[in-house]
């Protein structure tokens, strides 16, 4: 799933790899997929692209936008983004492929769910994750600071656990189950811990790890567990996911639980995190 230290990752290749480029020509829904999301009707994506240029892709939380002319393409967390150049073999099966005039393309597939939106600029302005997650502070951004976070917590909140706090109801868009373990781990906190009952010091914690855990993973080209637009694993190595088959805390050497959590897995460490 693209989280934040993705969408940065994708949005950098992008602009690498596609900016400038006009589209040649696009086809959506080739392969049906019941939870592949389109903006009205995927038969008329050609109509609205081609002949555009791409002038920038753009990450917003988990997501990723790419600008061409007046039009835009918006992709999803559970997007799988991948880049071909002129000479490779393209997928047989996809949601949404992009071909440029000098036959190079950009696919996208959808494995779970996820959305390839295209649309004129503002059609999705009354869409409230499309909302929430452009108008976001960006979390890695200096604006972004321990007061901000501060600003999150309300009763509601105040009563969740740490995993609920950070990763549902996009009060940090793009921070997801993904990267929350290595996020707790470093912050020494239970992902069941309920928020009031962190200290000052806790909290302040918690926003630190936040912030130098995700500016790791971006800086490591994306996690281990995903891959980049050319289907490249992230060069970050994470510390609690399934990639730590052997379930060690690499920071005490203690054992690792695993364990079903909001309808999803955690992992912790019963030493470190408390």
């Amino acid at each position: 799933m693209i989280e934040i230290p993705e969408a940065i990752v994708i949005s950098k290749q992008l602009n690498k790899s596609i900016k400038g480029k006009r589209i040649k020509s696009v086809i959506a829904a080739a392969s049906p997929h019941k939870f592949a999301w389109f903006f009205d009707e995927p038969s008329g994506y050609d109509a609205l692209l081609s002949g555009r240029t791409i002038e920038i892709a753009t990450p917003y939380g988990g997501r990723v936008e790419i600008s061409a002319e007046g039009a835009v393409l918006h992709f999803g967390d559970g997007v799988v983004l991948r880049y071909y150049g002129a000479a490779d073999k393209l997928p047989v099966k996809h949601q949404l492929l992009v071909v440029f005039e000098d036959d190079t393309a950009l696919v996208g597939t959808v494995a779970m769910y996820g959305g390839l939106w295209a649309f004129p600029i503002g059609g999705m302005d009354d869409n409230f994750y499309y909302k929430v997650a452009k108008e976001a502070v960006p979390v890695l951004s200096d604006r972004f600071d321990y007061e901000c976070f501060l600003d999150l917590f309300d009763d509601k909140s105040e009563k969740m656990s740490a995993k609920a706090f950070l990763a549902t109801e996009q009060r940090i868009p793009g921070l997801g189950n993904g990267v929350l373990h290595d996020i707790l781990l470093n912050a020494k906190i239970h992902p069941k811990k309920k928020m009031n009952t962190l200290s000052e010091v806790q909290r302040r914690g918690v926003f630190d790890s936040i912030k130098s855990t995700l500016a790791d993973m971006t800086n490591g080209g994306g996690r281990d567990t995903e891959r980049d637009l050319f289907g490249n694993p992230g060069g970050y190595k994470t510390k609690l996911s399934k990639n730590n088959s052997l379930l060690i805390c690499p920071e005490c050497g203690g054992a690792v639980k695993k364990e079903a959590y909001m309808g999803g897995s955690i992992y912790y460490c019963e030493e470190c995190q408390c």
